[in-house]
């Protein structure tokens, strides 16, 4: 998370919460996208005047950046939380697809996908930092799904034939197709039948030892 560390004038307190305010900045740039947020209605989601924004997030390309870093914490976080080791991979996955969905429908009337794709994509054809922030974060969660079946495969819930980095990109591109696909206009209830059968995919078939078909 980014933050601009600077001496409050004539030692005013700080009026404000830094993480409510990327919070609401994030839910507003969510709905309308980086360029169609204006600095007046940033502002407006976090109660914070443009002086004060400045001071404490830089412009309003450094605050975007900021909400993309929050967003890709707390995913990562709820992925690891989701693959713990202890639940069966199966499950697991499941876990992160099920949490996937609940965050991208959680506004039923118009659900708004991941903030990541829905947003940074668009930014990335024409910012690099955007594009490296995307790139960063598509890798570290890859990262997470190869650790897990990783560890699957070294304790036997998946044949000695699977090959983690493989069915990790599987496993993240299932994600980013929910993601994209709930936005287009795809029911909650499609897409987690698809998450099922992804799931049922990525744990049998590549990831069983030869031999042994179902």
């Amino acid at each position: 998370m980014v933050q601009k560390a600077e001496k409050r004038p004539r030692g005013r307190p700080r009026a404000y919460d830094p993480e409510d305010a990327l919070a609401r900045a994030t839910a507003k740039f969510w709905r309308g996208g980086f360029a169609g947020t204006s600095l007046d209605d940033l502002s407006a989601a976090t109660g914070m005047n443009r002086p004060s924004l400045y001071g404490a997030f830089g412009d309003k390309r450094a605050l975007y950046l900021a909400t993309l870093d929050r967003y890709l914490a707390l995913s990562l976080a709820a992925m690891h939380d989701a693959l713990d080791p202890e639940r069966p991979l199966a499950e697991g996955l499941q876990e992160v697809y099920d949490r996937s969905l609940g965050l991208y429908f959680a506004d039923a009337d118009a659900p708004l996908g991941c903030f990541l794709i829905g947003t940074a994509a668009t930014e990335a054809a024409r910012d690099a930092g955007v594009r490296d922030k995307l790139g960063d974060a598509f890798r570290a969660l890859t990262r997470a799904f190869e650790t897990r079946l990783r560890q699957a495969r070294d304790t036997g819930e998946l044949g000695t034939a699977a090959e983690p980095a493989f069915l990790a990109n599987l496993a993240a591109a299932v994600l980013y197709s929910i993601a994209l696909r709930a936005r287009a206009g795809h029911s909650r209830a499609s897409l987690r039948k698809f998450a099922q059968a992804s799931v049922a995919l990525l744990c049998s078939g590549a990831g069983r030892k030869k031999g042994r078909s179902r």
